[in-house]
């Protein structure tokens, strides 16, 4: 485990803290946005890879990072007009997408805040963070935790956990970009969702209130397949999806459910991710055009990585037949997410 300092941000520093596993895992977490910045893991064959996207100053992160590795909140995805009603009360939340609807928590992102390095070790890194009431527009102080965790041989544990003075709405989300063999695009990766169903959007990304099955369109990634698809005119498929996790709600005795599994065929490594959650958002990294260069000076252009987002389903505060994402002050929220590699 070693700590160094990222950078400032006028007089607050920046640090960044390094975490392995015995068998050669070792991830890089800075304090900003929470941001996984870097992380390798062993290869089948010997050696190891360059798993996610990073940058490599503070003010690359500030100015060009499309939540590159953050946790997003206290809302991550989308709520649309900005607005939700709360035991009565409406609302309004900062509309940063497009002026129309609010994204990853608006002018208070979780992911665009320094954290507090609360404590750290040879393999976990505990950050924290006071988001104060009417932060972005959302009501009650709430206190965030973070938790890196390598567990052997080479999996990084992610636990995020939130309390509230007062009832709000809670969404945290680990927005990590996953390239797992360092090609320029993953739309050769292959990739399986444990989903039989996902939820439509319109035009915005703002989900329908719909529910479909994925039988039979361009989101059946019920079997492992490339992530590249074309449409009947030949334009590639875009994917910025929520998809509705099949496997049963976690239990004591079973508290994660397997959903997704992204696979590389250059290298053979394989990345599994586990999760607390009730959907994944997939987005295939279309819109990717990072003007910064990146680790080992990268250029990451469209599709360079692949985010799977454990989540609540987008827009829950406005459906009431989606997952319900209230916190009130007598209930912790709480979120398990693994990246499991072989």
């Amino acid at each position: 485990m070693t700590v160094r300092e990222f950078g400032r941000l006028g007089d607050d520093v920046v640090h960044e803290v390094t975490i392995r596993s015995k068998a050669g895992a070792e991830a890089r977490v800075i304090t900003w946005g929470a941001v996984l910045r870097d992380l390798h893991v062993p290869l089948p064959s010997g050696g190891r890879q360059r798993v996610v996207l990073g940058l490599q100053t503070i003010e690359d992160y500030v100015e060009h990072s499309p939540h590159m590795g953050a946790i997003a909140g206290r809302y991550a995805n989308r709520i649309a007009g900005g607005r939700f009603l709360l035991d009565g009360v409406e609302r309004q939340l900062d509309r940063n997408q497009a002026g129309r609807h609010a994204l990853h928590g608006g002018g208070a992102a979780f992911g665009k805040r320094l954290w507090r390095l609360a404590a750290h070790d040879e393999t976990s890194v505990t950050l924290t963070l006071v988001s104060l009431d009417g932060d972005g527009g959302y009501p009650g102080q709430l206190t965030a935790t973070c938790v890196y965790r390598m567990v052997e041989p080479a999996t990084l544990r992610v636990e995020l956990t939130a309390v509230a003075d007062a009832p709000t709405i809670v969404n945290l989300a680990q927005h990590a970009y996953w390239n797992l063999d360092g090609s320029p695009s993953v739309l050769d990766h292959e990739l399986e969702v444990d989903a039989s169903f996902y939820t439509p959007v319109d035009e915005d990304l703002i989900p329908t209130g719909e529910v479909s099955a994925v039988a039979g369109t361009p989101f059946d990634f019920r079997s492992r397949r490339p992530i590249r698809f074309a449409g009947r005119d030949g334009a590639p498929f875009r994917y910025d999806h929520n998809f509705v996790l099949s496997a049963p709600r976690p239990t004591r005795d079973q508290p994660l459910r397997r959903a997704a599994r992204l696979r590389s065929p250059r290298n053979g490594l394989t990345l599994e991710l586990h999760t607390t959650e009730p959907g994944v958002q997939v987005y295939d990294g279309h819109k990717v055009d990072v003007a910064a260069p990146g680790l080992d000076g990268a250029r990451y252009g469209a599709n360079a990585g692949l985010c799977l987002e454990s989540q609540v389903w987008p827009d829950s505060p406005n459906r009431p037949h989606f997952p319900d994402p209230t916190l009130r002050p007598d209930e912790v929220y709480r979120q398990i997410s693994e990246y499991r590699f072989a």
